[in-house]
């Protein structure tokens, strides 16, 4: 059984809620005034029924030979006025008046067992005679130990009752209509002002507020503490406020590092690049080394190595954070592909590596050097962070609208708590993991960045035994490479 649809908005709730308030008090009318004028008008006809006092009824009681109309007293009698005499619980005549005549009534048992039943106390009661239909009776008692009865029809009284229940009927209806309209109207104009707030929380909720400082919309006029929602108006208008100082500290923040990290970066370079060739200098002095001299120097030498990488990473983020320009020039993902798988074969000859290519090439747009750090860094991921002999693919395929790298392999996968994070600067996978590994936590942080720049997006999923990295990239030019579909 389908339910009636309930109104969900306050603009809705609050029209349907005035207008049922003035159904119930139509209704309310209509329920009292239709049995107040029924009572009036069956009042009004029994005063007019005791007025007469029986007098039509009692000249029943000497009534005429059938040749002598007039022997019958309808004087003052209106049309259709009934009237019959009882003796002893019998009816002894009726009569009905009919254009200043009178003519008999016929009775059946029903109508005959009805009027022996009324009390002689001159209250007025309703009858339906199976001759005549609804009467409204009044029984007096005659002189000579007999019940007088005299009745008038109902039917006025139904009509003038039926034609209130139609008036009211249409007037109501009207009411309705004209409230449910003027309501909406006005509370419609009523809730504009919780209107502006909704739209300025909604354009809220479509700023960028993850990405730094944003303009902040305008505050909403109305801030009338004095209506509710005046009251919601200042609140929102404070909350925004605080949101706004919020992301400009944080904004600040974020700038003040950016430009620490890169400042550090361009710092380090030379001093770290002085002590890595002042130590490969003295690992290259003739003569023999003592041991623990040689191999303190090639710790300094790899320690070098991994600090400059570091050193580049971190200027590579700072630069893609300042939104400087990369190198834009068509960029050939498959060869791309096939040198890094090449390259990981000889760097980790311990791990399974697999290509898949489409047979054209595919091809788009941006800085080759850092889109081939894109491919190694995720590579190196996989290598890093699985066991000797898992299979690793890297897989590059042409979809409809961008082109999509893939890097699968089938190790232990990713712990779930990591997952969310794995993108974030300075995530490490095995957190016991000597930094002298080469994990700096920054690779995948920069695959991200490097995609993003080159408006593309990469995502993960993982479960034990199958770990995907879904790298996509747009197409050359007008949005079609070499090898594009279709």
């Amino acid at each position: 059984m389908r339910r009636l649809p309930v109104p969900r908005t306050l603009r809705a709730r609050l029209t349907t809620g005035l207008v049922v308030l003035v159904a119930a008090v139509c209704a309310a009318v209509g329920l009292t005034t239709v049995p107040a004028l029924r009572g009036f008008l069956l009042e009004r006809l029994d005063q007019q029924l005791v007025s007469s006092g029986g007098r039509f009824a009692a000249s029943l009681e000497h009534e005429a030979r059938p040749d002598e109309d007039n022997a019958v007293d309808t004087r003052g009698q209106p049309d259709h006025t009934f009237g019959a005499r009882l003796l002893d619980g019998t009816v002894t005549a009726t009569a009905v008046v009919h254009d200043e005549s009178t003519r008999p009534v016929p009775l059946d048992a029903a109508d005959r067992a009805a009027l022996a039943a009324l009390p002689a106390d001159e209250g007025g009661r309703t009858l339906t005679l199976s001759a005549l239909g609804s009467y409204r009776v009044v029984a007096v008692p005659g002189d000579d130990r007999d019940v007088l009865v005299t009745g008038l029809p109902m039917h006025g009284v139904d009509e003038t009752v039926a034609h209130l229940r139609v008036v009211e009927g249409v007037v109501f209806g009207a009411a309705l209509l004209a409230t449910a309209a003027a309501g909406y109207l006005w509370i419609r104009l009523a809730l504009r002002p919780l209107d502006r707030v909704a739209a300025t929380a909604t354009e809220v909720t479509r700023l960028p507020l993850a990405s730094g400082e944003v303009a902040m919309p305008e505050p909403v006029p109305d801030t009338d503490t004095g209506t509710e929602v005046g009251r919601v108006g200042a609140a929102l208008n404070q909350l925004l406020g605080h949101v706004g100082v919020a992301l400009a500290r944080r904004q600040a923040s974020a700038e003040r590092l950016r430009e620490f990290a890169a400042d550090a970066g361009h710092e380090l370079r030379t001093p770290v690049a002085n002590v890595r060739g002042h130590a490969e200098l003295a690992l290259r002095r003739p003569g023999p080394l003592p041991p623990d001299v040689r191999r303190s120097l090639e710790r300094v030498v790899a320690e070098s190595a991994r600090m400059s990488a570091l050193v580049d990473d971190l200027l590579l983020l700072a630069r893609l954070d300042s939104d400087r320009p990369l190198a834009r020039e068509v960029v050939d993902l498959s060869r791309m592909a096939l040198d890094a798988v090449d390259d990981a074969r000889a760097i980790w000859p311990s791990h399974h590596w697999l290509l898949d290519l489409p047979e054209d090439p595919l091809l788009t747009r941006g800085d080759g050097q850092r889109l081939h750090q894109v491919v190694t860094n995720l590579l190196a991921n996989a290598a890093s962070h699985t066991p000797p002999g898992t299979e690793v693919t890297l897989r590059l395929v042409a979809a409809a609208e961008d082109i999509v790298l893939t890097v699968t392999d089938d190790g232990p996968g990713i712990a779930p708590d990591l997952l969310p994070k794995v993108f974030a600067r300075f995530t490490r996978g095995d957190h016991g993991r000597s930094r002298a590994g080469g994990n700096t936590g920054l690779g995948l942080s920069i695959v991200a960045s490097v995609t993003r720049a080159h408006g593309g997006s990469v995502d993960v999923t993982s479960r034990p035994g199958h770990t995907v990295f879904r790298v996509l990239l747009p197409w050359e030019g007008d949005g079609r490479g070499t090898g594009g579909p279709g």
